[in-house]
Parts: structure tokens; C-alpha cells; sequence
């Protein structure tokens, strides 16, 4: 039997290597390419890839096939050439999905291999079977294991290389890498084609029928198919090099705008649907005290704290479950951990997103620690009092409000109890701010301790406290009360020293007595001047007729400010009587007030008033000016000399140019300054340091002094030697039960010797009969005053008075 020669045309040969690398660069990357790509892409890729390869590797086997020359006729089976490309594609396949997984075990690289050294042999020997000629092919046994051996060497080297080119590919020197790898995996399976081809042989028998096949020019076929697989794989390269240009603007986007990420002072975090944090800025690091390596692949829920791990998980399933979450693009206030396991108050926004049916979600955190401190500060500024740190009366407005709308919906009564401090304002005059201040602390923390946890104490200013009891009653309300007047009857210890201080309450009860706020507070103020009218020291509960006098007090304030301009203001005269010689010695210049609307108003009614608002200072200087001008007509008038005596009050007395508005009006008038009597209270004498001066002064001057009222104030009996006064005023209280009041008698007597012994004169007010005077005259009582002689009268009738007596001189 003739033997068959072979041999190989070179340049083919040559083709089917350069086929084999070119094939292996676009399997590495293409490689690179299904394992950074998405599940969608990686599909697209994947399908590509096999393709491209699998027909890249084919081409290098058929050129290679075709390379070879026989000195008998060879033909081609169709159908088993196009079926020989299917293995070469599906084990492509395998290569590449293999490569595509994230961790790369052993197992999976040698199992891939085997199945790819299985295709590619099939795709080999289905090739070789597609040999149409008049010879049979005998295949060396040992060649035939070690072709596929070598085809398994060479899918564990191609799969190990395209995994090591697909993770490095961005990486500086790759290409160099790249092209070696190229070039191995080229020559392995050039290598494992040509061993499979040294192990065929060829013995010639007459069977084959080749009549029908068309003698096929080789060496046209196989370049022309090495043209076509190579511009097959030139478009895939170009394919991918387009994609890498996209990437590579894409990577320098996200690089440039990571960078902004790392440069933001705020924490900028992304973490996957299960809480892994995939990735930590900067910002972060400096909040939260973790380094990035820390953080990264961690669970987000290690800087929340546990009471906001359930809210995290629902908001993660929501977006999980309908595509969108309360609270995407809103700023949530919350707490977060630092690495100390501290918490601090965070600002968050959220945002999520679905890539790749896989949920992502961002946060950019800001700490707040510094604002909510501000805000605090801001706060107590303006909602607690600076000096004691109780709530202010916007505060209590607020909850106020709150408590109401409460008692509103659950048929709740709650109170108000509005506090004032008697006295307080002698201790601030007496001992200074500075221990009036300390005192309104103790009395503040005093409060405090005598409330509940849901009741408000605050302070409204001066010595002015406000209690608010939700959901009381009277009863509770009044037991309250008691234990805080109480509490307040016992002294308090200021700089070592005791103080004594008492409350005056009023209380209003909501819905009775008003249904806001501002009705109530008004009430309990209102039922708190009633315990100052009635003694001090006390609680008292508001009722309607304690509006009425309100409004008439109200409606006398506003009147009083317009009274002196509207010329309201009248002087009435009460004769002073020598009880011995039955002459007019002076008269005392008594206010009265015409009001426009109610007549007549006791001065009893509107002198506290005056008082209170410090109209007392105009009005006192009036009525001075009007006696003294009134004295001098009479002067005038020719009658016989006489003081005039003007009561001072305790305002205008303590007025530091008081000896200058004096001298003022006594020169404004032209009376001498003897004529003049000028009456102070025993309240006025009490600050003996400052009163001593100023009536000496006066004295001086030659002006009358007398004690107004004399025995129904707190005046030491050292006062009557040390003060410049020259008489002292029996109060109409006692002169009046002379003889009802054995006491009131003794006294009466007492304050006439006693005077007497300090050559001082006595005036008694209110002789009202001749018994009483009888009796003043027998206790050598020097003057008097009162119904007796006369009421209060005009100037005019005062002139009258003073005439008839002149005639009847």
C-alpha cells in the first residue's frame, strides 16, 4: 500500500498561530469584560465573547487543517466542518463563565477545564472526521491523551490567565502581561492542535465516493477564513476598546466625583439592601472615629443605635417591596454612635435605587451636635428664666395651651395659681438686688420641690410666680396651696442670715373660671390682689365679682392719668382747732376727686391707686401748690396767719429733689416756709438713715413736721428722739373709741404725756362729739380736728369759716 506524504504549506501554519493569539487576546479581553460587567450585560458579553472565541479558536484549527497537504485529493464535509464550530463556542462558553464568578476556587478552574478540553478535542476530531478523501485516519493512541491532555493544560492555563488579565486590567504594565499571555495561551492551543494532528496517520483505501464534491482551492478557503474570523475579532477588540473608552470616562466622573465625596465634612456612606456598607469617606471617618477599613463590609446598623434598628429594616424592606421609601429626599433629625459607643444627634437624607436587581442605598449624615447645643442655649434664653431656670411665661404659654386643649378633650379641670411674694420688694430696697436675687432661687427650688413631675412652675417676672396643675381639682388645688403658704411662713436662709416672706395666692380654675390662657392667668391675678386687699399671706379662689372691682380699679387708673389735665382734681379744708383757746390755727388740705362718670371718690379708693402707679408724684405736687397758693389768698385776704398742712407720701418723700420742688413752690407761691406743715406716715420714717437728713432739711427751712396717723404703724418709739418732728397726729381710730375702748383711751393718754415729755404737740383727728373733746382738753391734748368743728370744705367756705371767726373776734 502507498504511503501518504504530508506536509505544510508555512504561511498557513503561521496564519492558524497568529489566528491562536490574536483569539487568546480577545478571549482575555473579553474575559475582563463579563467579569465587570452587570447580570445583564454579563449575559450580552458572555454570548458574544463565546461566540467570537469559539469561532477564533476553530478558525485557527480549520487554517490549520487546511495547512496541511496530502499527495492524495482531500475534500470537506460541510455540515461536520460548521457542526466541529459548536464545541469550540460552548467551551468559550465555559471559559468565560467560569472566569465571570467573583472567587475563583480550584474546583471550578479544573472542572471548567476539563469540559473545555472536551469541546475543544470534539471540535478538533469533528474536524478531522470531516476529511473527505480516499484514506483512512489512524490516530496514535498515546499522541491521541496527550493532545487532550494538553488541551486540559491549556483551558486550566487560559482560565487562570483570563481571570488574572480580568481583575488587573486596569492596573499599569498589564499590557505587556496581556500580550504573554496572549502568546502562551496561543501556543497552547496551537501546541494541542498540531500534537492532535502528529498523532493522525493516513492509509489509503478505494471507498470514498468523492463524485458531486467540487474541488475546493485550500489555501483561498483558509485565508479567506482567516480574514473573516479576524475582522470577526478586530470588531469585537474595537467593540471593547469603545466600551473601555466609556469606562475610562466613566472611572475619571467617579473618580472626580469620589474625590468631592472625600473632600465633603459631611459622612458620605453607600450600602448594599442588607446593610453592608460598601463605602466610607472622609467625613465619616472624622464623625464617627472608624477608619474605612473598619467600616467597609461592615453592617450599617453598627453606628445606629438599637432603638432604630426595626425603623431601618422597615425602610429597607418598603423600598425592597414598592420602589420608594417615606423618607427619600427629606432631612430626618436621629442619634447615631461614634466608636466610643457615644451617641450625638445626626441630620440624615436618604436616597436608594435598584442596579441590577440589587438595592443600593446612600446617606449623607451631618453631626449637630454644636447646632442642637446652640439650640439649647437659644432656648434657655428664650424659654427659661435666666436667674432661677424656670420656665418663662412664653413657656408656660405653651404649655398652657397644650394642658387645655388636653383638659378639652379628656373633661379635665385644671388650675392656675398665680403666686406673689409680700415684702419682697422692702427686702430687695432694704438688702439689695444681690440677696433678692438668691432669695427668688431658694424660693424658686422651694416651689419645685412642693410640685409634682407634671406640674409647671414658672417665673414672670419680679417676684411674680405662675403654678399650672393639669388635671386637678379644687380640693387637690387647695391642699397644694395650703402646703405652699406654709412652706413660706418659715424663714429663709440667705448669706447666714434669716428672711421672712409670704405668699399671696390667687387661683383660677379652668373651664369655670376661663378657657384660655390668657383669661386664666388674668383671673388668678385678679383673685391674687384680693388676698393683698385682705390681708396677704393667703390663697383665695377667683370669682366674677372680683372682675367688678377690677374693672372699676381699672377704669380709676385710666381716669386718675387724665384727672390733673381734665382739672378733676379738687382741695377741700378741715379746720385745726387750739382745744384750749377754741381758735383756727391751721387747716389740713385734703384731695378730692370728681369723677366724671361716678361722682365722688373716696380717697381711700383712689390713693393707693395713685400710689401703686406713681401718679402720687404729680398729684402730691398739685395738691402742695394749690394749699400753698390757697394759704397766701387767705394771707391776702387779711386773715389772721395759719399753717397749711399737706400730707407727703412715701413716693414723694424718697424723691431725691424733693427739699428743691419744696423750695420751689414755696418761692413759686410766696408763703413762708412756717406756714407750711408737711405730714408723713410712720412708712416713711422707717429708712431712718435717709429720712433723718432729708427732715432735717426741711426743718431747717423752718417747715412744720408732724407724724401723720401716729401708733398704727411700726415706728420704734426711738424715732420720736431722733426724728426733727414737731407734732404727732392721733389717729381717728382711737379718738373714736375713747370711750367704747378703755385701751384706746389709756392710749390716747399715753401718746399726750408722752409727747408732752418729749416737747412735742398733739393733734387728734376725728372729734366727732364734745365728750371726746371734753376729754382731749382734759388730758392737755394741744389741737384737734374733725366733724365736730367741720367737715372737709370748699376754699370758699373756708374763707366763710375764717371771716365769722375774725368778726367774732
Amino acid at each position: 500500500m502507498e504511503d501518504i506524504s504530508t506536509s505544510y504549506h508555512l504561511p498557513l501554519v503561521l496564519l492558524s498561530i497568529m489566528i491562536a493569539i490574536i483569539a487568546s487576546h480577545a478571549a482575555l479581553d473579553l474575559g475582563a469584560q463579563v467579569r465587570k460587567a452587570g447580570s445583564s450585560a454579563k449575559l450580552a458579553w458572555g454570548g458574544a465573547g463565546a461566540l467570537a472565541m469559539g469561532a477564533g479558536i476553530w478558525a485557527m484549527h480549520f487554517v490549520a487543517m487546511l495547512a496541511i497537504h496530502l499527495n492524495i485529493p482531500v475534500q470537506y464535509d460541510v455540515h461536520l466542518v460548521l457542526l466541529s464550530i459548536l464545541p469550540a463556542v460552548i467551551s468559550s462558553g465555559i471559559a468565560l463563565y467560569i472566569i465571570s464568578r467573583q472567587k475563583l476556587e480550584k474546583l471550578h478552574v479544573f472542572l471548567g477545564a476539563f469540559f473545555m478540553a472536551l469541546g475543544i478535542a470534539f471540535m478538533h476530531y469533528i474536524g478531522m472526521e470531516a476529511m473527505i478523501m480516499d484514506a483512512e485516519i489512524v490516530y496514535n493512541p498515546y499522541l491521541f491523551v496527550l493532545s487532550i491532555l494538553v488541551a486540559f493544560f491549556a483551558a486550566v492555563a487560559a482560565i487562570y490567565l483570563i481571570s488574572f488579565i480580568s481583575k488587573n486590567y486596569q492596573k499599569k504594565k498589564i499590557l505587556w502581561r496581556k500580550m504573554i499571555s496572549s502568546l502562551i495561551m496561543g501556543a497552547a492551543i496551537s501546541g494541542m492542535h498540531y500534537t492532535g494532528m502528529t498523532a493522525a496517520s493516513y492509509e489509503i483505501h478505494q471507498h470514498t465516493n468523492m463524485a458531486g464534491l467540487d474541488p475546493v482551492n485550500k489555501t483561498y478557503l483558509a485565508y479567506g477564513i482567516g480574514i473573516i474570523v479576524l475582522i470577526l475579532l478586530g470588531i469585537v477588540s474595537l467593540s471593547i476598546m469603545i466600551d473601555r473608552r466609556f469606562e475610562n470616562q466613566s472611572v475619571i466622573s467617579q473618580r472626580r466625583f469620589y474625590s468631592v465625596i472625600e473632600s465633603a465634612s459631611d459622612a458620605i456612606m453607600l450600602y448594599d439592601g442588607h446593610g453592608t456598607i460598601l463605602s466610607w469617606n472622609k467625613g465619616a471617618e472624622e464623625i464617627f472615629g472608624f477608619e474605612k477599613n473598619e467600616m467597609v463590609g461592615e453592617n450599617v446598623k453598627k453606628i445606629i443605635p438599637k432603638r432604630y434598628h426595626k425603623a431601618q429594616e422597615l425602610t429597607m424592606e418598603e423600598f425592597a417591596s414598592t420602589g420608594d421609601i417615606e423618607v427619600m429626599g427629606q432631612i430626618v433629625e436621629m442619634e447615631a454612635m461614634n466608636n466610643d459607643g457615644i451617641e450625638f444627634p445626626i441630620e440624615i437624607s436618604v436616597a436608594a435605587w435598584k442596579e441590577e436587581d440589587q438595592i443600593f442605598f446612600s446617606s449623607i449624615i451631618r453631626d449637630i451636635t454644636e447646632r442642637k447645643r446652640n439650640e439649647n442655649k437659644m432656648n434657655q434664653m428664650v424659654y427659661l428664666d435666666p436667674l432661677t431656670g424656670l420656665p418663662n411665661r412664653f413657656l408656660l404659654k405653651d404649655r398652657l395651651m397644650l394642658a387645655i386643649n388636653q383638659a378639652k378633650r379628656n373633661h379635665h379641670a385644671l388650675s392656675i395659681l398665680f403666686i406673689d411674694l409680700d415684702r419682697f420688694k422692702y427686702i430687695n430696697d432694704t438688702l439689695g438686688h444681690a440677696v433678692g436675687d438668691k432669695l427668688l432661687i431658694q424660693v424658686a427650688k422651694l416651689l419645685q420641690s412642693l410640685l409634682g413631675k407634671h406640674d409647671t412652675v414658672s417665673r414672670q417676672g419680679g417676684d411674680e410666680f405662675i403654678v399650672l396643675l393639669p388635671q386637678t381639682t379644687d380640693v387637690k388645688v387647695t391642699k397644694r396651696a395650703k402646703a405652699i403658704v406654709d412652706a413660706l411662713n418659715h424663714p429663709l436662709i440667705v448669706d447666714d442670715q434669716e428672711l421672712y416672706i409670704t405668699p399671696s395666692i390667687g387661683i383660677a380654675m379652668y373651664p369655670a373660671d376661663g378657657q384660655d390662657s390668657e383669661t386664666l392667668i388674668k383671673n388668678a391675678d385678679t383673685a391674687m390682689y384680693q388676698v393683698k386687699e385682705l390681708g396677704k399671706n393667703n390663697f383665695q379662689f377667683y370669682t366674677p365679682e372680683m372682675n367688678e372691682a377690677v374693672t372699676r380699679k381699672m377704669k380709676l387708673e385710666i381716669g386718675l392719668r387724665k384727672a390733673l389735665e381734665r382739672e378733676e382734681f379738687t382741695v377741700a379744708y378741715q379746720p385745726q382747732i387750739n382745744v384750749i383757746s377754741n381758735e383756727i390755727i391751721g387747716s389740713e388740705a385734703l384731695l378730692r376727686w370728681n369723677h366724671p362718670e361716678w361722682g365722688l371718690i373716696s380717697p381711700s379708693e383712689f390713693i393707693p391707686i395713685a400710689e401703686e402707679t406713681g401718679l402720687i408724684l404729680p398729684i402730691g405736687e398739685w395738691i402742695l401748690k394749690e394749699a400753698c397758693l390757697q394759704n397766701k389768698e387767705w394771707q391776702k385776704q387779711g386773715f389772721e396767719d395759719m399753717r397749711i398742712a399737706v400730707n407727703i407720701s412715701s413716693r414723694q418723700f424718697k424723691q431725691s429733689d424733693l427739699i428743691d420742688r419744696v423750695k420751689k413752690i414755696l418761692k413759686e407761691t410766696g408763703l413762708a416756709p412756717h406756714h407750711l406743715e408737711l405730714e408723713l406716715t410712720e412708712s416713711i420714717i422707717q429708712d431712718s438713715k435717709h429720712a433723718v437728713e432729708k427732715m432735717q432739711q426741711l426743718k431747717d427751712m423752718g417747715i412744720h413736721l408732724s407724724i401723720d396717723d401716729f401708733g398704727t404703724g411700726y415706728s420704734s418709739l426711738n424715732y420720736l428722739k431722733t426724728f426733727p418732728i414737731h407734732t404727732l397726729k392721733i389717729d381717728r381710730s382711737f379718738t373714736r373709741n375713747i370711750f367704747t375702748d378703755s385701751k384706746d383711751a389709756s392710749l390716747v393718754e399715753t401718746i399726750i404725756t408722752m409727747a408732752h415729755n418729749l416737747n412735742l404737740k398733739v393733734i387728734a383727728e376725728g372729734v366727732e362729739t364734745i365728750e371726746q373733746l371734753q376729754f382731749l382738753q382734759q388730758k392737755q391734748c394741744n389741737e384737734a380736728q374733725g366733724y365736730y368743728f367741720s367737715h372737709p370744705i370748699s376754699a370758699e367756705l373756708m374763707s366763710g369759716v375764717l371771716g365769722g371767726r375774725a368778726e367774732g373776734a
